[in-house]
């Protein structure tokens, strides 16, 4: 943060203040295990923890305030300021929208089912031509990560890349409240949540809302690729902006991959230019032509967000290669849905002359649908030009690799207990030159597969 009085903090999280309100502080902390000296800590309450119980702790670990929702007689006199509110995860979200006014940033809001943290990478790196960036760290982009998201912002600080999470109908609001965003991207409409929201449709109304919410005279990118991005359009007082791979006011053509990345050509409404994405698959030329679009309207040059883009690096976990014992392993283990699962199986399919191997775990919040997608996308995979299906953990894996069998006999495709297991097989199995897909929701945790791979 740029320095902010006790005082200050306090209004913008509608508290009552005890102690030094002038003290200045530059940064909040949700957890215990974290805090350091000159913090301001607010001890948030769950469903299985509340914070308040370690109170004491964060106060001699030289805490500079602590925001409470009640004081407990029994931590007697606290060596800091205390901050006390009604609800102190509204209090940390009032405070993020009051810092965010305060130190007045552009602030680019960034939702979608599929791609997001990457397409967020992708802007942060464009925007940083411009000017400096901050971005989204990680995950960070639920109704905790993005207050501290908005409240890690520090002095030079001129743009924002802030990612917006949800699973559940009403989330993007209360994101976007806190943000207030002057510009938005919305990556696509796709199946990921739609155990909670019902239907796409539903979930396109979701997602839909921080394009509906960017202010009249900011910018909306949104995917010419996607079928909903017009009818999400109309519902915009900003100016709208396409971008994709064949179509949009940024379009990217004659793509060239490889197996380190993809190059391209980028159509800024006729000014085109060459570029080069070190990172591995078509649908992240996708990301790319989105995040450059919104480079182009804020005024960044197209050769420059080209440049940008052929020094891009990604969040890990995500589509990123690595090489053990001459065998190249793309490592896309953060996440899964069912259209990301087949975007790269798709990536996989075109790498290379060697054989090409399919690891895949099960994926989450599929609701009622679930084994109808894990059956699609096991009949994908079959459709490939792949050497092998493996799938690893439960019945909803082995949904993929059972349908694959089925699909194409002469595809090898088994289901293996567990990672260990699985590692072991590659193990034994695998030769120099060959290629595997790591990928699964993040409750599969399909980066163990390769941890084990490399201890063994």
């Amino acid at each position: 943060m740029i320095p902010v009085s006790l005082q200050t903090l306090a209004q913008f999280a509608a508290g009552n203040l005890r102690g030094d309100g002038t003290r200045l502080v530059t940064n909040v902390n949700t957890d215990s295990r974290k805090i350091t000296a000159g913090e301001v800590f607010v001890a948030l309450v769950g469903d299985k923890f509340d914070a308040h119980d370690f109170i004491p702790q964060v106060a001699a670990a030289g805490a500079a305030a602590v925001v409470v929702s009640k004081v407990n007689p029994a931590w007697g006199p606290l060596p800091c300021a205390v901050i006390e509110v009604g609800d102190t995860l509204l209090a940390l979200q009032h405070m993020a929208r009051g810092y965010r006014q305060h130190h007045a940033p552009l602030i680019i809001g960034l939702t979608g089912s599929n791609g997001k943290t990457s397409t967020k990478d992708l802007a942060a790196i464009v925007m940083a031509r411009k000017c400096q960036t901050r971005a989204t760290i990680g995950n960070l982009n639920n109704h905790i990560g993005l207050p501290l998201t908005l409240l890690s912002m520090r002095e030079g600080d001129q743009c924002c890349v802030a990612e917006m999470g949800m699973n559940h109908a009403g989330e993007i609001k209360v994101l976007t409240d806190i943000a207030q965003p002057d510009a938005g991207i919305i990556t696509n409409i796709g199946m990921a949540h739609i155990e909670y929201l019902g239907t796409q449709d539903a979930i396109a109304w979701e997602k839909g809302t921080l394009a509906a919410n960017v202010r009249a005279g900011g910018v909306v990118v949104l995917n010419a690729n996607d079928k909903y991005s017009e009818v999400i359009a109309r519902h915009c007082q900003a100016t709208v902006s396409t971008a994709g791979v064949g179509c949009g006011d940024v379009s990217a053509s004659n793509l060239r991959a490889d197996a380190t990345g993809t190059t391209f050509t980028l159509d800024f409404g006729g000014e085109k230019v060459e570029t080069r994405l070190p990172i591995l698959g078509e649908h992240m030329v996708g990301n790319a032509a989105l995040a450059a679009c919104m480079g182009w309207r804020q005024g960044i040059a197209p050769a420059d967000i080209a440049d940008a883009l052929n020094h891009a690096k990604l969040t890990g976990g995500r589509v990123e290669p690595k090489v053990i014992d001459g065998i190249q392993f793309i490592d896309d283990s953060y996440n899964a849905n069912p259209d990301s699962m087949i975007a790269g199986l798709r990536t996989l399919s075109v790498l290379g002359k060697a054989r090409r191997v399919a690891v895949l775990g099960r994926m989450g919040e599929l609701g009622d649908i679930a084994q109808a997608e894990h059956r699609r996308v096991g009949e994908f995979a079959a459709s490939l030009d792949l050497t092998a299906v493996f799938t690893v953990g439960g019945d909803e894996a082995a949904l993929i690799s059972d349908a694959a069998a089925r699909t194409n006999s002469s595809l090898q495709a088994r289901h293996f207990p567990d990672h260990a297991s699985c590692a072991a097989r590659l193990r034994e199995w695998l030769r120099e030159g060959d290629v595997v897909l790591l990928k699964g929701s993040r409750s599969a945790r399909m980066e163990q597969v390769l941890t084990h791979f490399s201890a063994s």
